[in-house]
């Protein structure tokens, strides 16, 4: 009896087709549909409906699926408890993040922890729109969202929190020299983020004001996007202040309103609800927080 095929079926059922499955474990998609094929041999009954658009569990498919998911599923955790132990930190770390954050501050982690750790891969996908949550298998993600999640299904830490600022081109401030309070910058075209409704500011007196931006003239997840429209003079963007001080450095953007803080980036870590975090998983974790305290001091 092959239980790896077992597995493959119930992995294709788990992600939603060969194509998902073999992304998310790295496993040749032919390697997958040879395992589900050999297991419907094996049981005699067709499994799986394979068309074009999509994969439907057959009554037999499904009733399989009902009986051997859940203890495969906890034997894959057991696997994965027993590496925890294991004094060699190994296998492969697949992570995402947002843009933003990701290219400035996830690729040093990484490289360090590589250097450290010989026999770690690291896949980190750095992407602009929203990671919907462990659909390709990963073992962090960073998301910028508080998500409402059962403790069972995900656990959540907060790791980083990234000042950010008002930015705009020099030439776009010279149009628009009274600017004193955040609601000035109504009169100006914004460039805001995918989830951004509005933006929140607070004084140095401890009072606060939002401003709203759910028309800007530009909205993308892409943070490096706004800045360019930013450098280009078209509209002033809430951004990093990591992420443009190369900018600001050259001359290219200047900070605006910069007595009134803006509300931060707060990054969260969010990993698969298990009972014993992976070696690998607690090592990337231990490295993000290092260099976080080594930027604050």
């Amino acid at each position: 009896m092959h239980w790896e095929d077992f597995d493959a079926f119930c992995l294709v059922v788990d992600h939603g087709g060969f194509t998902a499955a073999a992304r998310a474990t790295d496993r040749p998609k032919s390697s997958l549909s040879a395992s589900v094929t050999r297991l419907e041999a094996q049981v005699g009954a067709r499994l799986l409906e394979r068309t074009t658009r999509q994969l439907r569990l057959t009554d037999d498919g499904e009733a399989l699926y009902r009986e051997i998911s859940k203890p495969l599923s906890q034997l894959r955790e057991f696997a994965t408890e027993a590496i925890t132990k294991s004094p060699q930190v190994q296998g492969t770390l697949r992570v995402a993040a947002p843009y933003e954050f990701g290219a400035h501050h996830l690729a040093s982690v990484a490289s360090a922890v590589m250097k450290s750790y010989p026999q770690m891969n690291i896949h980190l996908d750095v992407e602009h729109a929203r990671v919907a949550l462990f659909e390709r298998n990963y073992d962090i993600v960073f998301s910028a969202i508080e998500h409402s999640l059962a403790p069972s299904t995900v656990v959540v830490k907060r790791v980083y929190t990234l000042e950010r600022g008002i930015f705009a081109a020099p030439e776009l401030v010279h149009q628009y020299p009274q600017l004193t309070t955040p609601r000035d910058l109504n009169s100006l075209p914004l460039l805001a983020g995918n989830e951004e409704a509005h933006w929140g500011f607070r004084a140095a007196d401890g009072s606060t004001m939002e401003i709203d931006v759910r028309t800007p003239r530009l909205r993308s997840g892409n943070a490096s996007a706004r800045l360019a429209s930013a450098k280009a003079s078209l509209g002033v963007t809430r951004i990093t202040a990591t992420f443009c001080e190369h900018a600001v450095a050259q001359g290219e953007l200047v900070r605006l309103l910069p007595e009134w803080h803006c509300e931060p980036l707060r990054i969260y870590a969010l990993l698969p609800g298990r009972r014993l975090v992976p070696a690998k998983v607690r090592i990337f974790l231990e490295a993000l927080e290092a260099e976080s305290r080594s930027n604050a001091g």
